[in-house]
């Protein structure tokens, strides 16, 4: 019988790309058919990358909930519902009560396959796994899920500076692996920072 350590479930969060959905402050910098163009390939780029790996199953959480057909069958889809952050992030990691679970978006896209796997072969050994992001927040967050376990998703201040240390501080008392920093790309210079770097999607 597989052990809760053996089954392995990656998330990833992402929103349909079509104009006048999600992307819209990098829209107001670069205009609305540049950033459609930088979503699609930064979500076609992930998930070439990471969704294709026998070692874990790739679910996207989509937004709006339909349609999924831009998924072209790479991966199961699930709703994210509505709700803030928190609320959508506790619905979906309660669809997957038991094993590691790791949950990204999809607004960074130099995540590669080897950190995807470093944050699985970190749950081996922590209860919870976090890759901070530039901004405070954080592009990846693991937790070994139980079928009664909590969710570290109340009483977080979303898309702020304090999103991670809020996320910390419902972590307490848990043992927690912190991944590499990166850059979630939501506006103008996240973009331009990108595009200088040696990734591009």
């Amino acid at each position: 019988m597989a052990s809760r350590l053996d089954l392995a479930n990656l998330v990833v969060f992402a929103r349909r790309p079509t104009i006048g959905v999600g992307k819209r402050r990098l829209a107001a910098a670069i205009g609305d058919v540049e950033a459609l163009r930088f979503q699609r390939g930064a979500i076609d780029g992930l998930l070439r990358g990471i969704a294709g790996d026998a070692r874990w199953r790739t679910t996207v959480a989509v937004s709006p909930d339909r349609p999924v057909d831009w998924l072209r069958g790479r991966a199961a889809a699930t709703p994210q519902g509505g709700g803030d952050l928190g609320c959508k992030l506790t619905r979906v990691a309660r669809r997957f009560p038991v094993g590691r679970l790791v949950i990204i978006g999809s607004d960074t896209p130099t995540v590669t396959r080897a950190d995807i796997a470093a944050a699985f072969d970190a749950l081996r050994s922590h209860d919870a796994v976090l890759g901070p992001a530039r901004d405070g927040g954080y592009w990846l967050i693991g937790l070994i899920r139980s079928a009664r376990g909590p969710l570290p998703f109340d009483a977080i201040r979303w898309s702020s500076p304090d999103t991670l240390a809020d996320t910390l501080t419902r972590l307490s008392g848990l043992r927690v692996a912190t991944l590499r920093s990166l850059e979630d790309i939501d506006d103008e210079a996240s973009l331009k920072r990108f595009r200088a770097g040696p990734q591009r999607p």
